[in-house]
C-alpha cells in the first residue's frame, strides 16, 4: 500500500519538482555545513601554528639568552664590575 502510494506520489508532475528541488535544498545545506566544517577546521589549525610559533619565539630567546651567559664566575664578576650585566 505505502509503495503504490509513493509510486502514485512519484508519478505526478508536482510531485517529482518538490522532490527535485527539495534534493537541491538538501545539496545545498550540506555543502554549507561541510564548508562550516572546513572553515572551523582551517581557524583550529591557524590558532595551532600561532601557538607553535610563539613557543619557539620563546625558545629562541631563551637559547640566545643561554648563549650570552657568563661562562663561569669570573667573566661573571667581569661583568658586574663593568656594568655589561
Amino acid at each position: 500500500m505505502i509503495s503504490t502510494l509513493l509510486a502514485n506520489v512519484a508519478a505526478s508532475p508536482w510531485a517529482r519538482s518538490a522532490m527535485r528541488y527539495g534534493a537541491i535544498v538538501l545539496m545545498i545545506l550540506l555543502f554549507l555545513l561541510a564548508l562550516r566544517r572546513s572553515g572551523e577546521r582551517a581557524g583550529r589549525l591557524v590558532e595551532r601554528l600561532e601557538t607553535t610559533e610563539k613557543a619557539n619565539d620563546v625558545q629562541r630567546q631563551m637559547l640566545d639568552a643561554a648563549a650570552r651567559r657568563p661562562r663561569d664566575l669570573d667573566e661573571l664578576a667581569d661583568r658586574l664590575r663593568d656594568g655589561r650585566f
